[in-house]
């Protein structure tokens, strides 16, 4: 890692300019899914509670964003679509990026276990570290199971949502885990596909740098066919209903079609067309993980009328 300091004539730094160090698009899945995971575990949680708990763990979120832009500075500056973002063009120094996601790290673990738990409050701290320390300064930049393994950190919220409300886990969480968890990789692949070269230049061992993009290919479609059954399974538990079910199950077949149509792939063609069809799974996988839990959020409603 490359400290990176803000340099004489950059723009001064705007309040804008912090919160795009919180990561607000990734913040954004976290507070949705920890909420959906708090709205649809058994008992009942005060509404302010629930508020300040879904809060606390945005804020736990944001902490993982801002020391994640603090290591990867170096490499957020040689990639495209990073380069522009506070640390890597010199709006906000290094330091900076650290010391806030330090305090929110702080604040954020303190504050969940006074509303909430304190189980809750220690998941919360142990998936900042995960995505900190575990992903960002040791797997990123060492194996091509990177996004693999470091999409757990991804996939806690839920768990830690339902830990606010019940003070444990249970099977329900744990197939909510595993919904994001194995969508991860068939997501940040599909974009790798078409931005392989960011990565290559940045010195990161993603798939596609470390095995081509054929193999790569595979392994999308491989992570689609294991999804697909732990999302339909979490249909069948306490939290899953007709309406999720039915929703599981057209957002899998699409999936699993994307993920077909990619593996077919001739790269030749896939080149001429500009990745066209990769860049339409890609964005395919964005609405898979959100039509998942406003499922189950739209399941829960169903059930409480």
């Amino acid at each position: 890692m490359t400290e990176i300091h803000a340099y004489e004539g950059a723009p001064e730094a705007e309040f804008r300019d912090y919160v795009a160090l919180l990561k607000p698009r990734v913040m954004s899945l976290v507070v949705f899914t920890a909420f959906v995971g708090l709205w649809v575990a058994p008992g009942d949680m005060h509404p302010f509670v629930a508020f300040c708990a879904v809060l606390f763990i945005a804020l736990g979120g944001g902490a993982s964003g801002a020391l994640n832009m603090w290591y990867d500075a170096d490499i957020d500056a040689v990639m495209r679509r990073t380069r522009s973002r506070p640390v890597p063009s010199g709006r906000v120094t290094g330091g900076e990026a650290l010391g806030l996601g330090l305090v929110l790290s702080g604040l954020s673990v303190m504050m969940l276990g006074l509303a909430a738990n304190w189980f809750a409050a220690g998941l919360l701290a142990f998936t900042i570290f995960f995505y900190a320390v575990i992903y960002t300064i040791w797997l990123k930049r060492w194996t091509p199971q990177n996004i693999v393994i470091g999409g757990a950190a991804g996939a806690f919220p839920p768990i830690i949502g339902w830990a606010c409300a019940t003070g444990g886990v249970g099977i329900e969480p744990l197939l909510m885990f595993a919904l994001i968890f194995f969508w991860t990789p068939p997501h940040f692949w599909a974009l790798a596909l078409f931005m392989k070269e960011d990565y290559h230049n940045a010195g990161v061992p993603m798939l596609t740098v470390t095995h081509g993009r054929p193999a790569t290919r595979r392994h999308i479609f491989a992570y689609t066919l294991v999804l697909a059954p732990f999302a339909i399974w979490l249909g069948l538990t306490s939290v899953g209903g007709p309406i999720y079910l039915a929703v599981a199950i057209v957002a899998n077949i699409l999936f699993i079609h994307g993920g077909w149509r990619i593996l077919r792939r001739d790269e030749q063609a896939a080149v001429a067309d500009g990745y066209r069809v990769e860049k339409q799974v890609f964005r395919l996988s964005l609405y898979y993980l959100f039509v998942h839990f406003l499922a189950l959020l739209v399941q829960g409603w169903a059930g409480a009328w």
